[in-house]
């Protein structure tokens, strides 16, 4: 009876962290993040699905769900810093719904034939290796070294507007802007940028490298 009496807080603890646990796993942030993951098999199927869309509104239906899914991307992490709802769960599918969705739509351009598939696998293989540098130095207590930084964040800039340019496929603004031409541009840039901020992540883990080597 003892036993059962002093065990007893700690089980009801243990069930309301639970509780907490699953609201958190469920929360309007998280569900935006799930969100963008659903909206990946929709932007294959514009392309690859007999639905009897021209290819205009497949260019258009495409641009639009990237588009959308890089405003939920956003508004979840706003939504979650405002709310309070940050939690180790959503820190880790953010990004992993982020560069699927990436890594889909460049798929599609280099089968489509807009995009030279040497940018997309430097695009990929930067995106792969700093995602395994970063969980490593996490494992070491120094992910702070390898922070998201100006560069990075230029890159993704970059990156997320070459993207829906490139699906588009046409003009806009009355003709005035290309989004072919620009698209290439910005993505080559966005290319350039990859290298770049990979070299500094590199540069800024090596001393840990060394260290565990």
């Amino acid at each position: 009876m003892l036993r059962e009496f002093l065990d007893r807080p700690r089980r009801i603890c243990t069930d309301d962290c639970v509780v907490h646990n699953s609201r958190m796993v469920w929360n309007l942030p998280n569900l935006l993040t799930w969100a963008r993951i659903v909206a990946i098999p929709l932007l294959v199927a514009v392309f690859y699905l007999p639905m009897g869309l021209s290819e205009p509104d497949r260019n258009l239906w495409s641009t639009v769900i990237f588009v959308v899914a890089a405003i939920t991307d956003w508004i979840d992490g706003w939504l979650a810093r405002k709310w309070n709802q940050t939690s180790p769960f959503g820190a880790f599918l953010d990004p992993v719904a982020d560069k699927l969705m990436v890594c889909t739509a460049l798929v599609a351009l280099i089968e489509l034939d807009r995009l030279n598939p040497i940018i997309g696998l430097i695009i990929v293989g930067r995106e792969i290796t700093i995602s395994a540098l970063r969980e490593w130095m996490a494992s070491v207590g120094a992910r702070a070294s390898v922070a998201v930084n100006r560069i990075g964040k230029a890159k993704t800039i970059a990156q997320m507007v070459a993207i829906p340019f490139l699906l588009f496929h046409g003009s806009i603004f009355w003709g005035l802007v290309d989004t072919r031409a620009w698209g290439l541009v910005l993505i080559w840039g966005a290319a350039v940028l990859t290298v770049v901020s990979m070299v500094y992540y590199l540069r800024a883990a090596w001393p840990e490298l060394q260290k565990k080597a």
